[in-house]
């Protein structure tokens, strides 16, 4: 149990600062306060407000870094161009399909962008209910 306990702070970034405390026996969990973990060991969540194709660049930056999540604006675009607005999408896709991670659009004007290590829930369609036969 243990080792699979080390795996867990690995993956998160954390050393030995959080260790089990012996007076109080193995259900409690001391944790180090003093000890600050690494800024990029955090998951940010950003917002971003594309208003021209240029500014995809601080966007597509943070995405490349894989700590972000982002989530992009892109109504002021998409009311002065469509055909900026589709470069614009596109050029965020490829980045996203290159870093393996998941884009997707929720409303009519935000998109949002995740790691690879995240993935955006989609709701499945229902199927459609089949109206029972009569027999007559």
């Amino acid at each position: 149990m243990a080792k699979g306990f080390s795996k867990i702070k690995s993956w998160f970034g954390i050393d030995d600062s959080l260790r089990f405390s012996e007076e109080m026996g193995e259900d409690y969990l001391e944790i180090d306060a003093e000890k600050e973990t690494s800024q990029k060991a955090k998951i940010s969540v950003r917002p971003f407000i594309i208003q021209d194709f240029a500014d995809i660049k601080p966007a597509l930056d943070s995405i490349r870094e894989g700590y972000t999540i982002a989530l992009v604006n892109i109504k002021p675009l998409k009311d002065r161009d469509m055909v900026e607005l589709k470069r614009a999408v596109s050029k965020i896709k490829k980045t996203c399909d290159a870093i393996e991670g998941d884009i997707a659009g929720f409303g009519d004007d935000w998109i949002v962008v995740t790691p690879s290590f995240a993935k955006i829930y989609r709701e499945q369609p229902q199927p459609a209910q089949e109206q029972p036969k009569r027999p007559y």
